[in-house]
């Protein structure tokens, strides 16, 4: 996994859609879903680990986005 939309596309493996509107409430289902995969042997624990990273930083780019307004 590279990207916020290669994570999007793993959970879709999965049958996991998340689209709520509001980005930072999307990132934070996605870590919430591929806990939970963690959980259920279905995601390695480096997987994990990188697809946290990715979501991190994503969510990091939003905040600071949000606090130039």
């Amino acid at each position: 996994m590279k990207s916020v939309y290669d994570i999007q596309q793993f959970l879709k493996n999965y049958g996991t859609i998340i689209y709520t509107g509001d980005r930072q409430a999307d990132l934070m289902l996605m870590q919430d879903e591929l806990k939970e995969l963690f959980l259920a042997n279905i995601l390695d624990s480096k997987d994990l680990q990188v697809a946290t990273l990715i979501l991190k930083k994503e969510f990091d780019e939003i905040k600071k986005l949000n606090d130039l307004k």
